[in-house]
């Protein structure tokens, strides 16, 4: 099993080789971030057999809530890039929408929790959200330390649109966002959680 994130194409070329040692592989790869993994509420994303996925859901079951299979080999990981790219767009959007709200002179956390009770609530604002004091146990209350560092962030974006590349997918805002990603890495926001794009907006205006 490999938890890593990675192309849809290099689990294909590792599953066949491991069927030629006369082993199994299957791509697992993980979402829900460091909160999920200490509650043992991950989603496991599997791809390979469906006899080898019946076989290994009682273990991943002991780490994660949700164990999905998601078809042949590779599979897993292209639900993950999908994901994690949707992630990233939504994860900006709350950060240009919380901070324009604060330049109009809305109070952050009233904002929040209107858009948390309302049609533009999202993962990244009613459980991670990206901006200091809005709530508590999140990265941005320690100096965006730990979680899911922009540098994989970027990583994985480069993935998606190397996938999108390759189906000729047009993804304007996934490209946007890898973008962004990028640029954060380059200003020395590689290791501060992804959700410190918020910061970097911050530090923007500032310049």
């Amino acid at each position: 099993m490999d938890s890593s994130t990675i192309e849809p194409d290099t689990s294909k070329e590792v599953a066949a080789a491991a069927t030629k040692k006369g082993c199994v592989f299957l791509d697992t790869p993980v979402s829900g971030g460091v909160p999920a993994a200490k509650a043992a509420t991950l989603t496991f994303m599997v791809g390979g057999p469906e006899k080898w996925f019946t076989a290994i859901k009682p273990l991943l079951q002991g780490m994660g809530k949700n164990v999905v299979h998601c078809g042949d080999v590779g599979m897993g990981q292209a639900a993950k890039i999908c994901n994690n790219m949707l992630l990233a767009i939504g994860m900006i959007g709350t950060s240009e929408t919380i901070n324009l709200g604060i330049r109009l002179g809305l109070d952050a956390k009233l904002l929040a929790g209107i858009i948390n009770s309302s049609t533009g609530r999202c993962w990244s604002s009613d459980t991670y959200n990206p901006v200091p004091g809005v709530m508590e146990g999140v990265p941005c209350c320690v100096n965006y330390e730990g979680g899911f560092s922009t540098a994989l962030m970027t990583k994985d974006l480069g993935l998606a649109q190397t996938a999108a590349t390759r189906t000729l997918t047009p993804t304007p805002l996934g490209s946007v966002s890898h973008q962004i990603y990028r640029l954060m890495t380059q200003k020395g926001f590689s290791n501060k959680d992804f959700s410190s794009v918020y910061m970097f907006l911050q530090e923007n205006r500032n310049k």
